[in-house]
């Protein structure tokens, strides 16, 4: 095609692309909505749930299935057939279980206390359900409980959740209130609830402080139901029948039956991590009991949402972009209540989200970052730190490096200044100076030396490119020697790098090599130098000096041809008790962690994009479907949908921080990134077919676009992008070393 013909054809293009926009700009969004599962995650390993909440929602109303169980974080698995109950908080797709805090189930009948379940191990109100029987959307969640005869909804606003129990006619009706509930992560260390009168309900407030991932979790509730009630039993250490208090120490429990018979039962439930006083003022932020209303304005807010991209292309992709629109929207989570002046959020599960889902929130919700920064400031003023894996107000100080760092320098260098930069700058030196996380052995011995802790090579890296993200901070703030001396922090990594085999290795105090060593092994057992990996994973892990690795392995073709070594490696991995997150593997690439995420792309920086691309169309291809096992590992609070939805438009933030976003693939004909301002960022895919999957060139606004990369400014000001695809790759496309996407 020639380029006077290609210009006038993305002009031509733009120009009807404005002129349809124009007409539709008073119209409603499209509701993306209908091509969400939010089933997708919740079977395999994704660890995802099904329930209601709202965007980035303080509340997760959804069913708990009472299982003991790594696939059972969220409290939910597509493989269960039982469901115990519904509680209030979730955690998406994390490889580490917590909350389902405050459990309510409706039952037809009185069921004892201290009865047995007749499904083992369950509680004893516990129900059989089908999934023919069971539906859910953004928003809204409903099942029917076959051993009670039930239908249960459940749907919520920014707060609250609001719950539609169907009972028989001539039923009665009960709701066993269960405070003390944990399965397999957490325990209830202590909690009352009382009861009183507020107009023409009884109000039930409670506090539940609890145990586990979070060793100090404290969460406050208050629920009012439409029909008044009375306690017929309860399990508890103590109760004072003047304040109509019940507290408990391990097991808090009541059975509440409710006036009349039949038809249905409406409850509203709040939280707060703060006091009762919060928890009361998020409850009155919902007023009156239409839940069908309620139902319409969460799907409304979600329609909005996942407006913000649109797609167009083959059905059953769209299903898994949107899906995956809608999971990288489920944390953080709202943390601050309706009665504060600022807004605050929680769950940052920032080894996973610093590479993709944050950078991806720069995008679809600018509004929302300033304050998840502010958070943790906050948060770093409180601690002296910044979050590490910070969980409802509780550092678990989960997996390895300091990656609150590079979301705070990606928002800054992307003009994100609601924020005190110097307070920013201070909290970044104070995590990378801690004698914590053996951050003091890295800054005594220019790496962690395997021979003194474990998962030293991973923390060496991570911190090294933690430290990369500090320098560029001070040389934004004209901070000299602060750059300099953070600039040769991030280098250290180089110091773990075998010449020799050409992977990151352990190294003892000595500076000897840790033997014996075999890339393909991983263990949680033993002393491993890798976190959730072995070398053949971790070794590729320097995105902020990938030209220097290129470099050291011996330049671009020994490069490539060991990216080819990666993915054409045996799919085993060699240890006693590996890691479940090594997953969705193609050759030693694991899909499934984090870790790899990046590695697809790093071709590029070798000259070798056509390479990136045929591997990403299979990893697209196989490592995502539209069913319940539709993720190849932990969704992980929103990173693995990320990667995708970031993948199937045709680029990704390798280094999240550089402003670059390198080209891949793209999926859809048409993609539509609808930007603040009434700016669109339009990315067509001309030719694409299942025969067309490589890129033969590439156009940007008009003009020839040689390198392999676009940078956030070009997206955020507008415009279009258009690859040109075709059956054969393109091997001279982005080769050359000016056209590559290097730091």
């Amino acid at each position: 095609m020639p380029e006077t013909f290609r210009k006038f054809v993305s002009s031509k293009r733009s120009f009807i692309l404005w002129m349809i926009m124009g007409m539709l700009a008073c119209s409603k969004p499209p509701n993306n909505s209908s091509f969400v599962d939010v089933f997708i995650g919740t079977g395999g390993h994704g660890h995802t749930y099904p329930g209601a909440t709202s965007p980035f929602g303080m509340i997760q109303a959804s069913p708990v299935n009472g299982t003991a169980g790594w696939d059972w974080v969220s409290g939910y698995h597509y493989s269960d057939s039982i469901i115990t109950g519904f509680t209030q908080t979730h955690l998406s797709g994390t490889g580490i279980g917590d909350l389902n805090d405050v459990l309510i189930m409706p039952t037809n009948k009185m069921i004892g206390l201290n009865d047995s379940s007749k499904y083992f191990g369950k509680r004893s109100y516990a129900s059989l359900f089908s999934h023919q029987n069971e539906s859910a959307s953004p928003g809204f969640y409903s099942v029917y409980l076959d051993d009670f005869e039930i239908n249960a909804e459940m749907t919520a606003t920014e707060r609250v959740a609001m719950y539609r129990f169907n009972f028989q006619k001539d039923d009665a009706q009960f709701i066993n209130l269960d405070i003390g509930y944990s399965i397999n992560w957490d325990s209830m260390t202590e909690g009352y609830f009382k009861i009183k009168r507020k107009g023409t309900h009884k109000i039930i407030t409670g506090y539940r402080r609890s145990t586990g991932w979070a060793k100090e979790q404290n969460l406050y509730f208050a629920l009012q139901f439409s029909k008044d009630f009375a306690i017929e039993k309860t399990i508890g250490d103590s109760i004072n029948a003047n304040l109509l208090t019940i507290y408990g120490s391990d097991r808090l429990f009541s059975i509440l039956e409710f006036e009349g018979d039949g038809d249905e039962l409406l409850a509203k439930i709040a939280i707060s991590a703060h006091n009762e006083e919060g928890a009361l003022a998020n409850l009155a932020t919902l007023k009156g009991w239409d839940f069908d209303s309620t139902k319409t304005s969460v799907e409304q807010n979600w329609s909005e949402e996942l407006a913000k991209i649109e797609v167009n292309g083959d059905p059953d992709k769209k299903k898994i972009f949107y899906t995956a629109l809608y999971h990288s929207k489920l944390a953080p989570v709202l943390f601050s209540d309706a009665n504060e002046s600022k807004t605050s959020y929680t769950i940052y599960s920032l080894w996973d989200t610093f590479r993709a889902q944050h950078p991806l929130l720069t995008i679809t919700n600018p509004e929302r970052v300033d304050d998840m920064i502010l958070t943790m400031l906050d948060f770093y003023q409180q601690k002296s730190l910044l979050p590490v894996w910070e969980l409802h107000g509780y550092e678990t100080g989960t997996m390895t490096g300091y990656h609150a760092v590079p979301v705070i320098l990606d928002a800054y260098l992307k003009g994100f200044k609601g924020f005190d930069a110097e307070l920013a700058f201070e909290a970044m030196k104070a995590s990378a100076m801690q004698n914590q996380r053996d951050s003091d052995l890295y800054r005594k011995y220019q790496y962690i030396p395997s021979d003194l802790t474990e998962e030293s090579v991973t923390k060496t890296l991570e911190y090294a490119f933690d430290d990369w993200c500090i320098a560029q901070m001070a040389l934004a703030l004209n901070k000299q020697d602060e750059y300099s001396y953070f600039l040769k922090r991030s280098k250290y990594w180089q110091n773990l790098y075998d010449s020799e085999t050409k992977f990151m290795r352990g190294k003892n105090v000595d500076g000897t090599w840790t033997e014996p060593f075999n890339p393909l092994f991983s263990s949680h057992r033993e002393n491993t130098d890798y976190t959730e990996g072995n070398a053949w994973q971790h070794s590729w892990f320097v995105p902020h000096q990938v030209d220097k690795l290129i470099e050291m392995m011996g330049g671009d073709a020994e490069f490539i041809t060991r990216l080819d070594s990666l993915f054409n490696q045996p799919s085993i991995v060699v240890g006693e008790d590996a890691s479940p997150d090594i997953s969705g593997l193609i050759g030693q690439y694991a899909h499934g962690n984090e870790p790899s995420h990046h590695i697809a792309y790093l071709y590029s920086y070798a000259g070798a994009p056509w390479k990136s691309q045929q591997i990403l169309n299979k990893i697209m291809d196989t490592q995502y479907s539209t069913n319940p096992d539709g993720l190849s590992g932990n969704e992980n609070a929103g990173q693995m949908s990320a990667w995708y939805v970031f993948s199937a438009m045709g680029f990704y933030p390798v280094n999240p921080t550089s402003g670059k976003y390198v080209l891949g693939v793209p999926q859809f004909d048409e993609v539509q990134i609808n930007l603040p301002q009434n700016k669109q960022f339009t990315i067509f895919a001309e030719n694409l077919s299942e025969v067309n999957r490589f890129v033969q060139a590439v156009i940007l606004n008009g003009e020839n676009l040689n390198r392999s990369y676009i940078t956030h400014k070009e997206l955020i000001a507008g415009g279009n992008l258009t690859f040109v695809m075709g059956k054969l790759a393109n091997k001279d496309w982005g080769k050359s070393p000016q056209n590559r996407p290097i730091n």
